[in-house]
């Protein structure tokens, strides 16, 4: 286990005073037609309750990032990249797909357009699809699940993908296809930061039992591909899904080598968003075609599955807009997947129904943002609460503070797995 280094977390929150006292601005770059910019940020969270895996402390990093934009008429240039200090993790080695090391390499792409119908972005991107708010399913682009539940900013749930993205602007419909060479997994629960269910151990593991799992890392063979058709049809926005790869995260097992890896997948699904009454609404679906096990028969890989989503957002008065979705997992082949399943190990239900709420309210001139995020599952009886405060000193300083708290009544469940590492945290972010 990593050693507390005090001293050196400090050093870097006195970075942030040193900022405050000698602020710098957004650098225009003339010479070379391009802009840095970037931000200060430190934050630092503490468990709610006791975790016998993990260190009291949920989050005591500082984070500097740059960012350069250069465009062209034809081109532009994206670089953008955090060094940052993290008390909790050794920081020694620097992998850039799994985010850990002190330097996390956001983006670094060329997008180029040879003619009006046609972009071609290549190199690090950030890449989103689909319609829902925090819930995904035709988006099977890489999460950050660690920076998701530990209290760092939102913009942290987006993963950067290694990838290719082709988009065509005919008259009829808007084309994208996205190649990644090399398959990018998830930044899933490892156990080094964030307590979770270990079904083999049958109990709750952290540091004790930190995955280690089998990585699809051959180019081209272990490549992933992801297709978008979409069009604006009578002011509603509809889209057609395809996918190729593998589960992000790693949910099956090798009993060869006793090391957990990422099975086969293909996803195929639709979404559609547009305006209903007052508010604005939205449908997802997506089938989860598990190619290894499609029989449903092999306890090591993940059954197939049917994944629905439908959401409203409106703005219920002025400055307060209320948020509702409601998804639904629904396992298929599920009695092979019950007598196939070992005596040792607790089934899943054949339906997991999720609903989520969410609550912003912009006070003060909109210089301060009360937000609510809640997740609640009826069937899993379990639920995560995002709730946050964020206040702008002015244009360049902002406070923010929240939690993530879970609960729920078994310890196998997803969110259930989660209960001690219920934390609060705060922040400061200088941005120039």
């Amino acid at each position: 286990m990593k050693k507390r280094c005090i001293p050196g977390f400090l050093l870097l929150i006195a970075l942030v005073f040193v900022v405050w006292l000698t602020p710098v601005q957004a650098v225009e770059l003339p010479g070379l037609d391009a802009t840095l910019h970037g931000f200060v940020d430190t934050r630092y969270g503490q468990r709610l309750q006791k975790d016998l895996y993990q260190r009291d402390d949920s989050l005591a990093e500082a984070r500097i990032q740059l960012g350069l934009n250069r465009m062209g008429d034809l081109t532009t240039l994206q670089l953008r990249a955090d060094v940052y200090y993290d008390d909790l993790v050794n920081q020694d080695d620097v992998e850039l797909e799994e985010g850990r090391g002190w330097l996390d390499l956001r983006e670094a792409n060329l997008l180029v357009s040879p003619h009006e119908l046609v972009d071609l972005k290549a190199g690090r991107q950030i890449l989103t699809w689909g319609t829902g708010d925090l819930l995904f399913i035709n988006d099977l682009f890489p999460k950050d699940w660690q920076s998701f539940f530990v209290g760092r900013d939102e913009e942290y749930l987006k993963a950067p993908s290694d990838a290719l993205l082709l988009s065509f602007f005919p008259e009829n419909v808007n084309i994208d296809f996205v190649w990644t060479p090399r398959f990018d997994s998830d930044r899933y629960i490892r156990g080094e930061r964030l307590s979770y269910w270990n079904p083999m151990l049958g109990r709750t593991a952290g540091r004790d039992a930190v995955i280690n799992p089998t990585i699809p890392e051959d180019w081209v063979d272990d490549g992933e591909y992801a297709l978008r058709l979409s069009k604006n049809l009578a002011g509603y926005e509809l889209a057609l899904y395809g996918y190729f790869g593998f589960w992000k995260s790693p949910l099956g097992f090798d009993p060869l080598s006793a090391r957990p890896i990422f099975p086969e997948l293909s996803v195929y699904g639709a979404s559609g968003r547009g305006n209903l009454g007052p508010g604005l609404f939205n449908i997802e679906a997506g089938y989860y075609d598990s190619r290894q096990d499609r029989d449903g028969d092999d306890p090591n890989i993940p059954n197939s599955e049917g994944r629905f989503l439908a959401g409203y957002e409106q703005e219920v008065v002025r400055n307060i807009t209320l948020a509702a979705q409601y998804y639904l997992e629904v396992l298929q082949e599920y009695d092979q997947y019950r007598l196939a399943l070992p005596p040792s190990q607790t089934a899943r239900d054949e339906y997991r129904q999720l609903l989520t709420l969410r609550l912003t309210w912009m006070l003060h001139n909109q210089n301060m943002t009360v937000s609510f995020f809640g997740y609640y599952s009826p069937t899993d009886e379990d639920s995560y609460l995002r709730p946050s405060i964020q206040y702008k000193l002015n244009d360049d300083w902002m406070l923010t503070v929240g939690g993530n708290l879970f609960a729920g009544k078994k310890e196998d469940t997803f969110f259930g797995q989660f209960e001690d590492n219920t934390n609060i945290y705060a922040g400061i972010r200088y941005s120039f």
